[in-house]
């Protein structure tokens, strides 16, 4: 399925569904290229998910957690661009006992997606010469079981 995200708040919107449906535990891996729109959708997902803390790309720190708001779910924000298919840093930086009780979302994510196990939801995003974004939702695992948003 792909939909056309011709402004960022379609795209903020976009990650608002995906995060209305997530649940702690949840894995979401975004790919596509610079200025494709992943740190914005991750946006739409915290709003959603009502989590602590400004959102912004984790590139030079490779993680940002942020704390659970109302609905009790934490959001794990994660860049894998400079991890370079090094995913063994991720250990070390603890993810595995954060993503529990949280929705993990790894930007540059198609470096990590057999890191985390089978069920996750890659979001596919790309920017067309016109700045239309267009992102195509493929699931996998548990998440083909479910309504995804579009």
């Amino acid at each position: 399925m792909k939909l056309e995200l011709p402004r960022q708040d379609d795209t903020i919107a976009l990650g608002r569904a995906i995060g209305e449906q997530v649940r702690a535990g949840d894995l979401v891996l975004l790919t596509g290229p610079l200025g494709a729109g992943k740190t914005v959708l991750v946006k739409g997902i915290a709003a959603a998910l009502e989590v602590h803390g400004r959102v912004s790309s984790p590139t030079f720190v490779l993680a940002r957690v942020h704390e659970p708001g109302p609905r009790g779910i934490g959001l794990v924000h994660i860049d894998a661009y400079r991890l370079g298919g090094d995913v063994d840093q991720l250990e070390d930086l603890g993810i595995d006992t954060a993503s529990d009780d949280s929705v993990v979302v790894v930007e540059w994510g198609e470096f990590v997606a057999d890191r985390f196990g089978p069920d996750y939801l890659l979001v596919r995003l790309e920017r067309r010469p016109d700045d239309v974004r267009v992102a195509e939702l493929e699931p996998h695992g548990a998440w083909v079981d479910r309504p995804l948003p579009g």
